[in-house]
């Protein structure tokens, strides 16, 4: 039987990417240890995350027929961070388990993580067909610790807004959530912008950045927290 070397690179890529999201999805549900989700819900969670990508895809390539430079970049940050919230919208946000405010961050960082863990595959994917062995651990290496948790934090950001009018009524919630989706394009799109062409001291205080917006994100949690035990105790 003849080696199929392409298959085994796509499953290296595709394990490359997966594992470290994971990773990361075990580290946030832990801040919902309290009142665990259903795995299956988190599961389709992140597998709706990365039906993203392919969606994603085509509608980025078209991007680029249409414009150009810093326009390009922003229309593919708006394109993801539409369709990330889109898709937990569709799939995630209306059924029965989701009951209270820190849920929404929580499947907004699972779809944000399925997304990630695509994503970071593809990068993966050409260096190694290269057969460049640095530039592929490099690669999962920055992203493991800079892109993919840009993406939590956007879409983290995203499902905190949702949070803080958990309570509050149907206008407000939708208000709640543009703002959110205005936030998580924002914060992705200076992400992108910086660390175009960026140097390595520019990179690593690009990433010190996100990983103080991580911080902040955990603040967040527990203010989320508070607010629920709070509306209990009214």
């Amino acid at each position: 039987m003849e080696f199929n070397t392409d298959l085994l690179y796509v499953f290296i890529a595709f394990i490359g990417g997966l594992l470290p999201a994971l990773f990361w999805l075990w580290f946030w549900l832990r801040e919902d240890k309290e009142k665990p989700e259903p795995y299956l819900l988190i599961a389709v969670a992140f597998i709706s995350g990365m039906a993203v990508v392919p969606l994603a895809l085509p509608l980025q390539q078209l991007a680029i027929d249409l414009y150009t430079g810093d326009n390009l970049i922003l229309v593919w940050v708006v394109i993801e961070e539409v369709l990330k919230y889109a898709i937990a919208l569709a799939v995630v946000f209306w059924h029965k388990a989701v009951d209270e405010p820190i849920d929404l961050i929580i499947y907004m960082i699972c779809v944000a993580l399925g997304f990630a863990a695509l994503e970071n595959a593809l990068f993966i994917f050409n260096p190694l067909t290269a057969g460049d062995l640095t530039n592929t651990l490099l690669t999962g290496k920055f992203r493991f610790l800079g892109a993919t948790l840009l993406h939590v934090l956007a879409s983290g950001a995203l499902g905190a807004c949702l949070a803080l009018a958990f309570y509050r009524s149907k206008t407000a919630k939708m208000l709640y959530g543009v703002l959110g989706l205005c936030i998580a394009i924002v914060l992705h799109a200076l992400f992108n912008f910086s660390i175009m062409d960026a140097s390595g001291e520019v990179i690593l205080l690009v990433f010190l950045f996100v990983w103080l917006g991580i911080t902040a994100l955990l603040v967040i949690f527990e203010k989320v927290k508070i607010l629920e035990a709070e509306h209990y105790r009214l």
